[in-house]
């Protein structure tokens, strides 16, 4: 597999620039492993006024059969070739894109430490493959890469044999792109198109090539005419993981046009599926209301500043939307996520980007699975601990053992819980009347009956205890959101003791005021 990055330059801005964005020095050959072969990067020419960088992959497609990863392309015309003799040490494929990726990784990502300014500039750009499988044809590619600005995009068929013209043309293309383009977008656009050109994948596709393909296609993909052809082949296909792509990429495109971010409209659908947590068409009410859900976060991120909280528990923390809230403040020295839910915990920290965060955020942030029905020590010694809607999502009978948990043995000097205040759910004709709002709520409570559960939690455990509605109050049912701002009082021998059966029969059953 070969490719070539070439660009043109002067005096004052050379064209041997191309090695500071590659991070790969022109004077020098260098040669990488990868998981499936061997990757050469080297400088046909490096003068002031030109200069081409070569990306040559050996693949070993015995070394691949023998690994597992040489099961054929996943339909493609070429499978019946048996797993030996094959095209892939030849046509660029996924396998050049995963090697570009590990090769040009700093360039990817657009960073270059020694000439910070070179990522942003727009070069000259002419990339050749001088062998791309382009299952579609020259219109294939016409329409893949023809949207994405490029002056010039020439793909050449090749022909199956030279001396037998009459065999016609392979399914194999040469490409190639010319026009002004930053290194980093033409990178991350081969990185996504070789295999959806190619339209098969070298290796298993798991979820996270979700990520992936939104990583590489971001400020592109979403506006893409074929953006749902691409996605499709880029997962090869599989329906669910399509369907979570298509899903993110229409919330990128709508954030872009509301001038919002994409997790606040995410959080704002998730957190209330039936639609009961935006905000009512009340007259007079602005065209375009801040989500219910944004409000509350900024409800409960103004509390802990007002208690000047540092090290943070986000107790239920779901998919990390207060997590990364919590980090981009540098108040906030720890923020600690907690969640029984391991697939939850995974999405959060694909949108955290863990993997990808540098050595001082990470240290910031931990997120860890655990149950809130049972003592963890873990948790002690935090200034504050969040429970936003959490406590609505448990059995009335295991709330005892979450409140020995959290306000007994983890006993942050602060505790902010918010929950539905079902009073408001006449406001929402899309509600059926008697339903609560999420169909995993296990109860509602009005505000009398929050109120009296927080003061006696408050009472039994050293607090005091202050409320705090949340979003638009109405003078008959109140707010749509109910706040608890517990702060712990002095120690007393209530604060240690376990929960009784007692305890349980006292707290509020549904419908019932405590």
């Amino acid at each position: 597999m070969f490719l070539t990055i070439s660009t043109t330059g002067t005096t004052e801005n050379p064209a041997t620039d191309l090695g500071f964005l590659l991070h790969k020095h022109p004077g020098r050959a260098q040669a990488f492993s990868t998981s499936h072969g061997t990757a050469h990067v080297f400088y046909p020419e490096a003068t002031a006024e030109r200069c081409t960088a070569a990306l040559l992959l050996e693949v070993d497609p015995v070394a691949l059969v023998r690994r597992g990863q040489g099961k054929g392309r996943g339909g493609a015309p070429d499978a019946a070739l048996a797993q030996y003799v094959n095209d892939r040490p030849y046509a660029a494929s996924s396998l050049l894109a995963v090697a570009l990726s590990g090769v040009f990784r700093t360039a990817l990502k657009g960073q270059c430490a020694l000439r910070p300014e070179l990522p942003g500039r727009t070069l000259p750009l002419r990339i050749e493959i001088p062998v791309l499988p382009a299952r579609g044809g020259p219109q294939m590619v016409g329409r893949l890469f023809g949207p994405l600005g490029w002056d010039r995009v020439e793909s050449t068929p090749v022909a199956l044999d030279e001396r037998f013209p009459e065999w016609g043309d392979s399914r194999y293309v040469r490409l190639v792109l010319e026009g002004g383009a930053r290194l980093e977008d033409a990178l991350r656009q081969l990185y996504v198109l070789l295999p959806v050109l190619d339209d098969a994948k070298h290796y298993w596709v798991a979820p996270d090539e979700v990520d992936k393909l939104l990583r590489a296609g971001d400020g592109w993909l979403a506006g893409h005419p074929e953006h749902a052809l691409i996605t499709a082949r880029y997962l090869a296909r599989r329906k669910e993981l399509t369907r979570d792509a298509m899903e993110r990429l229409e919330l990128a495109r709508l954030a872009e046009a509301d001038g919002s971010e994409a997790e606040e409209l995410d959080n704002a659908v998730a957190a209330a599926p039936d639609g009961a947590d935006a905000a009512p068409e009340v007259p007079g009410t602005p065209e375009r209301a801040v989500p219910l859900a944004v409000r509350r976060r900024d409800a409960i991120l103004g509390a802990l500043r007002e208690a000047g909280a540092q090290r943070v528990l986000d107790l239920g923390c779901g998919e990390g939307h207060l997590v990364r809230a919590l980090l981009k403040d540098p108040a906030y020295t720890e923020v600690l996520g907690v969640d029984v839910s391991v697939r939850a915990l995974t999405i959060a920290a694909r949108r955290l980007r863990l993997e990808r965060m540098g050595e001082r955020q990470s240290s910031r942030v931990r997120l860890l699975q655990g149950s809130l029905a049972y003592t963890d020590k873990r948790l002690a010694g935090y200034d504050a601990a969040v429970l936003s809607e959490v406590i609505e999502h448990l059995d009335l009978p295991r709330l005892p053992a979450l409140e020995y948990a959290v306000f007994a043995a983890a006993r942050p000097r602060t505790v902010l819980v918010t929950t539905p205040n079902v009073e408001y759910n006449v406001r929402w004709e899309s509600l059926p009347a008697g339903h609560v709002r999420h169909r995993d709520h296990r109860f509602e409570w009005t505000r009398e009956e929050f109120r009296a559960w927080a003061a006696r939690v408050a009472g039994r455990y050293g607090y005091t205890v202050a409320h705090v509605p949340v979003g638009d109050e109405d003078p008959e049912v109140g707010a749509p959101t109910q706040m608890a701002v517990f702060t712990a009082a002095a120690e007393t021998a209530a604060t240690r003791t376990a929960p009784t059966e007692t305890a349980a029969t006292e707290t509020p059953k549904e419908g019932e005021a405590a």
